[in-house]
């Protein structure tokens, strides 16, 4: 079998912040609270991710003594401010589909552990921030999100990876409670443009802006248009706003080469008038959660973003594809930014469009003209 200490060390090789241990117990709490949200979680499993099943570690590996969660920072170097403004940190260095980066640490942690007779199971079903908080890691933001104890500057830049396993180890002293200071007023919630955040550490994801970039069904509703503001895919801006991540940042923080390289194919324009070759190659890598199928509302997002950005420069390529997309939905939110943004042009294209706009889109175009008159 192994030890702690050797797991500390081989996790501080490997490049992770902090390591912990807690025992494969079910979830119990976390069991009633799926079943009190019922309803708010009923898309998870459309998508094939069985929450329930992830309640107890024993369902996931049968013998199953202990959990350890590695962490990883994931905001340990800057991106690009024309990434940040527009999509979530992070998926901004995210290796899931590419395989070339935390794939590979988690892998080789892994080959340790089994060439020392420990079996372990990887299960993103299982709470992976529920098993960093009962390992005594860090606690929870009014935001939900898991806050380090040690790592980061001690803010939520931080991914737990849970591994369940079969070896007994020391469990850590649980802090499953919220760690945000008395003298914060709420922040992340009174932030929160969409309405996502209930009170502490109660999330309607169907409001969040991070599910509604990416699985939000038919075109976004009106009223939510301006509260998604600028993002694309993802959001960050309960953690933006966060007193808790303040001092993190504000580091200065050497650039991450791999978001740099990518800067240039995530431009707006580029991602309004991409092919499917483009976007297979160059974007699907890299932030998956919307497939081919789904091209339009990578669209459709864009165009929004647009819109909101009240960026006349955006009006010729809204204009373009108001003209040639073949998709409705993306049409239509194109006659909305362009009425958001306005001008002679934004103007002219509206009113040429409206001699052959149908259904859907003929009342976007017609609203957008309303608005502008």
């Amino acid at each position: 079998m192994v030890s702690a200490d050797e797991l500390r060390n081989m996790a501080r090789e490997l490049g992770f912040v902090d390591i912990g241990f807690t025992t494969a117990e079910p979830f119990s709490h976390q069991s009633e609270v799926l079943a009190e949200r019922r309803a708010e979680y009923a898309w998870t499993k459309a998508l094939g991710l069985d929450l329930e099943a992830g309640v107890d570690p024993a369902r996931v590996l049968p013998g199953a003594k202990s959990i350890i969660v590695l962490l990883e920072l994931y905001f340990s170097r800057a991106y690009p401010a024309s990434l940040e403004r527009h999509f979530g940190r992070c998926y901004l260095d995210d290796d899931r589909v590419t395989k070339d980066g935390l794939s590979r640490r988690i892998k080789a942690f892994r080959s340790f552990l089994r060439e020392r007779g420990v079996a372990t199971e990887f299960p993103w079903n299982l709470s992976h921030r529920l098993a960093a908080a009962r390992a005594g890691m860090g606690d929870f933001g009014k935001n939900c999100l898991f806050y380090s104890n040690r790592a980061g500057r001690r803010g939520s830049w931080v991914l737990p990876i849970a591994l369940v396993c079969d070896a007994e180890l020391p469990p850590g002293q649980p802090s499953m409670g919220v760690g945000c200071p008395d003298w914060c007023k709420n922040s992340c919630l009174s932030a929160c443009p969409t309405g996502a955040l209930k009170g502490p550490r109660k999330l309607d994801p169907r409001r969040c802006i991070s599910y509604l970039s990416y699985y939000g069904e038919g075109l976004t509703p009106r009223e939510l248009r301006e509260p998604m503001g600028l993002w694309v895919y993802g959001c960050d801006h309960c953690q933006n706003v966060c007193p808790r991540n303040a001092p993190w940042l504000a580091a200065e923080l050497p650039v991450n080469p791999k978001a740099a390289a990518k800067a240039e194919d995530f431009q707006l324009p580029k991602l309004l008038h991409m092919d499917l070759e483009y976007f297979k190659r160059r974007i699907w890598p890299h932030m998956f959660y919307m497939s081919e199928k789904d091209l339009w509302r990578w669209k459709m997002n864009v165009a929004r973003v647009m819109g909101n950005t009240r960026d006349e420069a955006y009006v010729a390529d809204l204009v373009q594809a108001l003209g040639k997309n073949q998709d409705e939905r993306v049409r239509a939110m194109c006659a909305w930014a362009l009425g958001r943004i306005g001008g002679d042009a934004a103007a002219r294209a509206l009113r040429e469009a409206a001699g052959t706009a149908r259904g859907l889109l003929q009342e976007e175009v017609d609203r957008a003209l309303e608005d502008l008159s």
